[in-house]
């Protein structure tokens, strides 16, 4: 699968989708692109968006979109690769213009 981490989502979670072709709004050059702009993009190059923006369901009309979305509730990168295994599950279960939330759970401790 070809995914897409939103500029949002801390890089180093590549390491968790190594069986993934993996790569980040910012290697693509897009930083600081309108979300409108940037799925559209990314729709025509890349198979799943991942973003940590709470706000894209409410801001984009995403009625009609192939590419798949998996919204984490957080960027905190301990929480993310706390949470590897959940996530690596809801990206093998996403389907084209699927849009996923994820809720990832607070660290114990």
């Amino acid at each position: 699968m070809r995914i897409l981490l939103d500029e949002c989502v801390p890089w180093p979670m590549r390491r968790l989708l190594k069986e993934h072709t993996c790569t980040t709004v910012q290697a693509q050059g897009w930083s600081g692109i309108r979300n409108s702009d940037l799925l559209a993009r990314a729709e025509a190059a890349f198979d799943l968006l991942v973003t940590a923006d709470q706000n894209i369901v409410y801001q984009q009309n995403l009625t009609g979109r192939t590419i798949a979305i998996l919204e984490l509730s957080t960027n905190d990168l301990r929480r993310i690769l706390a949470s590897a295994t959940l996530i690596q599950k809801a990206i093998e279960s996403i389907g084209p213009g699927d849009f996923v939330k994820l809720e990832l759970p607070a660290p114990e401790g």
